[in-house]
């Protein structure tokens, strides 16, 4: 779709906004009849829209766009400017069609007419703002299991700085300023040209090849390399040293295991689009929008497709470990949000959620009342109950009892654990199954996260407030008894899902949509209207 806006130029628009407000301009007789006029025209137009009425009531009525002032060419001049580049962000083009605007501004022979047109301009101000700083879409009505609470920016205000702001700067203060959105942007342009010439050539018509093979689809997997940018040009029809090493700065970048042999997963990632990897770069940018906040100068950054789990210092990663989160079943996916760190727990209990005590241990207990025989049974006041006093068969969702696992290297959360207090109930822990870090895929919980160097994660906060983090870590630790202890300073917590995104050294990496949310985000952005534009090549 070819926008009107970008046919219709901001001066050709503002030029017919002078022309019809010369044409109309009052005399002194008619002046105030024809403030009035606007003024009631006005109210009209922005009656269905509180946010827009509100700020015009708080001006007086005063026009932001139409006076026909230097000031005013500027703003429109700005946002119309500013609109024309809405699809570089991955905005809907569709929302900012302005044929009917145009149309309506042709159509002006009044003061009522040019007081509807300064609302409408208003109201596209608003829709372009409020997209391009906090998204298109709103996350809780895609998936479930994205918690996450946008930023919406007050329409009224966003007016009333814009209306005492120079226009230019303003508006592009609009867009997430970080570094990850500004990349995510250069790449999503990269791959519009990459597209426009054809994408990456002919996929590999063979679902594995090793080192040491040839044939033609060696030389389809050497020039798709090539054409991705991992390999120099080359002529070899073998699967040679060179595109081994390239197939393994491949597998880097797309989290897969970087042994240089192109297996079954390894040529899937090889064989996606141009077109796959751009839906990911606009969901990650929407997704960017969606935080568009200071996230602090020190946070803990978990990316729930990378299974990994950082402490970032001045935008700097200052430490990373692996983590298992979530099984991808409909009542184990970890969710996405953001909170703060309050406290770490050294020797912790388990305190059984209350969905695992209903769905997994009453039934086992129910018929074997043994069952999960490390675990002690609790009535409300604490007190551990003993099981030979319970008729497990007597209850159901009635069930009055809590279960707790007591403090130990057998402890489900293992030795630590690090609370951000929420109504999901998620934290970041350790856990006594180390193997598990060693798989490729890793979502093995129930929700929460598990930590692979746990110890070293502790010191790292502890640091903060403690001269000896390591020794005072350990010697609470060696007490055996549960003890919190407060992070003197709060960490902002941010559980991401991100498939695309940049590493340290500033090159994109793409991930699995394991849990199938960005699949549903692309659905919902394509429904408001959202494309991969083609542009010629």
């Amino acid at each position: 779709m070819t926008s009107t806006l970008l046919r219709f130029s901001a001066f050709a628009f503002y030029a017919l906004i002078i022309t019809t407000f010369t044409a109309i301009a009052p005399t002194p007789a008619t002046a105030q009849a024809k403030v009035t006029a606007f003024a009631q025209a006005v109210a009209e137009a922005a009656a269905n829209d509180e946010e827009v009425a509100a700020f015009y009531r708080q001006s007086g009525y005063a026009p932001l766009w139409t006076d026909g002032s230097e000031e005013q060419q500027a703003r429109i001049l700005a946002l119309f400017q500013a609109i024309q580049h809405a699809d570089d962000h991955g905005l809907p083009l569709p929302d900012y069609d302005t044929t009917a605007l145009e149309a309506e501004m042709r159509a002006i022979d009044s003061p009522r007419d040019l007081g509807r047109v300064e609302v409408e301009l208003s109201k596209l101000f608003l829709r372009y703002g409020k997209q391009i700083n906090s998204g298109i879409t709103e996350p809780a009505s895609i998936d479930e299991g994205i918690k996450r609470e946008v930023p919406h920016r007050d329409g009224t205000k966003l007016l009333l700085e814009f209306s005492k702001s120079a226009p230019a700067p303003y508006l592009r203060s609009l867009p997430p300023r970080s570094e990850e959105y500004a990349a995510l942007m250069r790449e999503k342009l990269r791959l519009e040209r990459v597209r426009a010439e054809g994408g990456w050539g002919p996929t590999v018509q063979v679902s594995a090849l090793e080192p040491g093979q040839s044939g033609q689809a060696v030389v389809a997997l050497r020039n798709r390399l090539v054409a991705m940018g991992y390999l120099d040009r080359s002529a070899t029809m073998t699967y040679d040293e060179n595109i081994q090493r390239a197939v393994q700065k491949f597998q880097t970048r797309h989290g897969l295991t970087s042994d240089g042999v192109a297996g079954g997963a390894t040529m899937r990632e090889i064989n996606a689009s141009v077109e796959a990897r751009l839906q990911s770069i606009i969901v990650a940018m929407e997704r960017e929008r969606w935080m568009n906040v200071d996230r602090g100068e020190r946070y803990i950054w978990v990316n729930l497709t990378t299974y990994t789990a950082r402490i970032v210092d001045g935008g700097k990663v200052t430490f990373e470990t692996r983590s298992v989160i979530g099984k991808n079943i409909a009542t184990h996916r970890t969710p996405e949000f953001s909170d703060e760190m309050e406290r770490i727990v050294i020797n912790p209990s388990w305190y059984v959620p209350r969905s695992i005590i209903m769905n997994e241990y009453l039934p086992a207990m129910k018929r074997n009342p043994g069952a999960a025989g490390h675990l002690q049974i609790t009535n409300a006041a604490g007190r551990v109950v003993s099981r030979g006093a319970i008729d497990f068969n007597a209850y159901g969702r009635s069930f009055p009892f809590n279960m707790r696992q007591p403090p130990g290297p057998r402890n489900a959360l293992g030795l630590v654990k690090f609370l951000f207090p929420n109504k999901y109930n998620i934290y970041l822990h350790d856990t006594p199954t180390k193997h598990l870090f060693a798989q490729e895929v890793r979502t093995y919980s129930h929700g929460c996260i598990r930590l692979g160097d746990p110890f070293d994660f502790a010191y790292a906060l502890l640091a903060a407030q403690e001269p000896d983090p390591k020794g005072f870590f350990h010697s609470v630790q060696a007490t055996g008894a549960e003890t919190p202890v407060e992070l003197e300073k709060r960490v902002p917590v941010h559980l991401v899902y991100r498939t695309a995104f940049t590493d340290t050294q500033g090159n994109m990496n793409y991930r699995d949509d394991m849990y199938g949310r960005d699949a549903k985000i692309w659905s919902v952005l394509q429904y408001r209207g959202v494309s991969l534009r083609a542009l010629d090549s």
